[in-house]
């Protein structure tokens, strides 16, 4: 299991869901961090609780960063700039979840498609700061590297569309066959780790894997 420090608003219903997320994702926490405003403007967090951060990062070399809020591109890259460390904010964390739990091939191309537009946002922040010189190229690569990279990114989310089109088409024909013939459709739809899983098995009998 991967190790983080976790940074998380200082409410007791906040630390105890963030600490969810990361166990259901598979990171193991190994100090949290809390702070009643997670949105300035530069790092997300105050200067100080920075400075602490990276004295902590220096000393239990975690895998990651997660930082309980939605972070813009420059926010994530500053802060990783600091740190020397992958930060994944809320939505990346979120995301990751959705991958480890997606079983159809359906859903598992709609969180790529997901991840894909994440990370789309941040290779236009990465050309940004390449074109404005804060940034020699994308992870030390050069300009023409980084436009490659940005358009690769779009390639891919047109393959991944195309593909979830198809998926939908064959899924609406499923649909309509289960209609036909006389069933019911009932969904579960439920919070991560809320219990949807022991539901379902108690419901029918079956023995599904809580993931």
């Amino acid at each position: 299991m991967n190790s983080a420090i976790l940074i998380t608003y200082d409410k007791e219903d906040a630390i105890n869901e963030a600490k969810g997320l990361c166990d259901a994702a598979g990171y193991q926490i190994v100090h949290t961090i809390t702070a009643k405003f997670l949105q300035k403007r530069k790092y997300g967090m105050s200067g100080g609780i920075l400075e602490k951060l990276e004295e902590l990062s220096e000393k239990l070399r975690p895998d990651v960063i997660v930082f309980d809020e939605i972070l813009k591109p420059s926010q994530n890259y500053n802060i990783a700039s600091v740190l020397h460390r992958e930060v994944l904010d809320r939505e990346a964390l979120i995301l990751e979840i959705f991958e480890s739990r997606a079983s159809s091939a359906e859903s598992k191309l709609q969180v790529k498609l997901a991840q894909l537009r994440y990370e789309m946002s941040r290779a236009k922040e990465k050309v940004r700061l390449s074109n404005m010189g804060e940034q020699p190229g994308f992870m030390g690569i050069g300009k023409f590297e980084v436009d490659v990279y940005y358009n690769d990114i779009k390639h891919r989310m047109q393959t991944v569309r195309s593909k979830l089109e198809k998926a939908g088409k064959q899924r609406e024909l499923h649909r309509q066959g289960r209609k036909r013939m006389g069933f019911k459709i009932i969904s579960l739809a439920g919070y991560t780790s809320s219990g949807k899983t022991t539901l379902f098995n108690k419901m029918t009998g079956e023995t599904k894997a809580e993931r």
